[in-house]
């Protein structure tokens, strides 16, 4: 039995979470969370014991100094409550960690005891793969689950995925089995500029979180963020001939897909999204900031500077972060979630 001390009853609480590792391509999903968490300032509650979970020679502990102390950092994975008020308050519990090493059935069902002590109503995971986008198009990012009954009230693919898998896809089907309805939603990242950060990935996600979960979310610096990302990478593609034609090939392949997505209601669905995102809510400032209350700790990063992204490789294919299963294409979809294109409605998949 979990015991949980000094967390208050939650309001319609849903679960949201990311993990660092082979889900998380150009650290989009966990950086999500981290956002999540910042800008609402999340209360961290719990912590998982990281002797149970993760082997220290992948994952290693870091030492810092506190006032001449020296201390230690271990890997694990943290949670956190965030309170959202207004209107229609509802709260968020935000899981964020690294994919553990061992004893994945173990570390699911703890982060799903919280779940049942807590009274979550829904588990929404986040993920980033590697796939054939251009970085000059919407973030296609697909949702994805197990239920069928989900997957037709919020308009979702149901998973037909089959192959290798990731710790996103161990803990959706870990809460299907205990009844508890779960999300994924996955973020394609540029396989020929994957490095971290991602902030136009991180915003897709949020992006697509918000509709799902009807909440509107302070999106902060992340904006101009995604805008000066794709700058740079514009810049850097134009200096070498052969990413920029290959970019041009991405381009002319996507607009061709998505041609026929140009409908009335697509148009419609992001007009709607578009006056939604302009219209200030409770406890949020015009501009897409929040309004700060309360003095609870949460989790920061420890770098916030922006960071101008590398230059791409050559493009090419392999196994790696956030790359897709062995046997499958880039584009083929989520690593452990759907064998469907990752194009969606939504402009963000």
């Amino acid at each position: 039995m979990i015991e949980l001390e000094g967390v208050p009853e939650l309001i319609d609480p849903v679960m949201v979470a990311a993990f660092e590792g082979w889900n998380d391509a150009g650290d989009a999903a966990s950086t999500a969370v981290a956002h999540l968490d910042r800008e609402w300032k999340g209360e961290v509650f719990a912590a998982l014991d990281a002797e149970d979970y993760y082997d220290f020679q992948v994952n290693r502990p870091t030492v810092f100094l506190d006032g001449g102390v020296r201390k230690i950092t271990w890997p694990t994975t943290r949670l956190s409550v965030v309170r959202i008020g207004g209107d229609k308050p509802r709260d968020l519990v935000l899981v964020r960690g690294i994919e553990p090493s061992m004893r994945w059935r173990s570390f699911c069902n703890e982060i799903l005891g919280f779940a049942h002590e807590l009274g979550v109503e829904m588990v929404v995971v986040l993920g980033a793969l590697l796939g054939d986008t251009p970085h000059t198009r919407p973030v296609p990012v697909s949702g994805v689950t197990s239920d069928p009954d989900l997957a037709r009230t919020m308009d979702l693919e149901e998973t037909k995925y089959e192959g290798p898998t990731g710790i996103v896809g161990i803990l959706q089907e870990a809460c299907t089995h205990a009844g508890v309805p779960a999300v994924s939603l996955w973020a394609a990242v540029p396989h020929y500029v994957s490095q971290p950060p991602n902030p136009k990935a991180t915003l897709a996600l949020l992006n697509r979180l918000e509709d799902l979960i009807g909440l509107r979310i302070p999106l902060g610096e992340l904006p101009e963020d995604a805008r000066a990302w794709q700058l740079g990478v514009d810049q850097l593609a134009s200096e070498d001939s052969e990413v920029a034609e290959y970019v041009q090939t991405l381009e002319e392949a996507r607009d061709t897909a998505e041609l026929p997505e140009a409908s009335g209601e697509a148009i419609a669905r992001e007009f709607e999204r578009y006056l939604r995102r302009r219209d200030p809510g409770p406890g949020q400032a015009p501009g897409g900031h929040a309004t700060e209350s309360g003095d609870g700790s949460y989790l920061r990063d420890p770098s916030s500077g922006r960071t101008r992204p590398p230059k791409p490789p050559r493009p090419e294919t392999g196994p790696g972060k956030g790359s897709p299963p062995a046997g499958g294409s880039a584009g083929s979809g989520p690593p452990e979630d759907s064998s469907e294109d990752s194009s969606d409605d939504s402009s963000e998949d």
